[in-house]
């Protein structure tokens, strides 16, 4: 990479890793903290450039923000550097987390997916009958405004993102309760009769820099509308695995994170025994998670593109409320 395009990709992520528009002066004073030695009127330029190729958005004297089309380069740029990212950007969601189950109230990780109002209105219906069946990540959703932010994610004009719980929220849960979790694959569970049968694919975390489940929605592999009308498909699912003695305590939790709508788990496994076929490590169980894009999946199934984010950001589960008012808040964007 030469070094005016390092320059560029190094003012792109400064802007990606801020929540408000950036003066030059100030991407200069973050930049110079991070070792980059590049002048105000060198990153001006840069700055023009990246205007010109629609990667920033400038908003007056505010400065300027990075747009989806930024993130989507600064991603295909980065790619070298992003080996073994998913896995930690997992690790590092899960730790930050500060959701408590019996108040209520704090953060729980998301994925959002940029949808337009009409579009996702024509689909609501199958949408909300992967809630009701139970191959969705809990019952709770959220819609955001074109404009709004989350995680590096910006809501385009005549948008809005469809925002779902991420199965990573379990993790961060149980973490709370002293147990860790090992987030091993994202695969593709098939269903039979309304019930899991096995998985059919299945992507190691560690070996992948984009989320299996995104993967298999964009290959065209999953069958949510098989799974929601006659109740053989195949839907996205993850194994985890949790210490063998905590195998008890997690089912009480699940029990309470059904309750407020956060239920995800479809098996938890006896210890050191194979669930689904998958070899579990001696002193653990296995556990099969729903999958939290699956939801978004029925409307790619339909021929329509979708650009779905799974780990977007986080949001105060407050915002997120029941699949059945989805209708409700939806008419607010029509």
């Amino acid at each position: 990479m030469d070094k005016k395009l390092n320059n560029k990709i190094a003012v792109l992520n400064v802007l990606k890793n801020s929540n408000e528009p950036l003066s030059s002066s100030k991407i200069e004073e973050l930049l110079k903290n991070s070792g980059y030695g590049i002048s105000e009127r060198s990153i001006r330029i840069y700055l023009k450039e990246l205007d010109d190729q629609g990667f920033i958005n400038t908003y007056g004297k505010k400065g300027r923000i990075i747009t989806p089309k930024g993130l989507e380069e600064l991603s295909v740029t980065n790619i070298v550097d992003k080996i073994g990212f998913l896995s930690a950007k997992i690790d590092q969601m899960t730790y930050k987390m500060n959701f408590s189950v019996k108040n209520r109230t704090g953060r729980i990780v998301v994925n959002t997916s940029l949808i337009r109002p009409r579009l996702l209105h024509k689909h609501l219906d199958n949408i909300c009958q992967v809630f009701d069946k139970g191959f969705a990540m809990g019952k709770l959703a959220c819609l955001l405004p074109s404009g709004e932010r989350i995680g590096n994610i910006i809501i385009p004009k005549g948008m809005i993102g469809f925002t779902t719980v991420c199965s990573i929220t379990l993790n961060g849960i149980i973490l709370k309760y002293g147990i860790p979790t090992h987030s091993k694959f994202g695969g593709l569970m098939e269903i039979r009769k309304g019930e899991p049968k096995r998985f059919v694919e299945l992507i190691n975390y560690d070996g992948t820099t984009i989320d299996p489940l995104e993967v298999f929605i964009r290959s065209g592999m999953t069958d949510y509308l098989g799974a929601i009308s006659n109740g053989n498909g195949k839907i996205g699912a993850s194994f985890r695995e949790i210490p063998a003695d905590s195998r008890n305590t997690v089912e009480q939790i699940d029990k309470e994170l059904i309750k407020i709508g956060l239920g995800g788990f479809m098996r938890i496994g006896l210890p050191a025994q194979p669930l689904f076929d998958i070899p579990v490590n001696e002193g653990r169980a296995g556990a099969v998670v729903i999958g939290g894009l699956n939801p978004i999946a029925v409307v790619e199934e339909s021929g329509q593109r979708i650009l779905s984010k799974a780990l977007s950001g986080s949001i105060e589960f407050e915002k997120m409320y029941h699949f059945e008012e989805l209708e409700r808040h939806l008419k607010k964007f029509l």
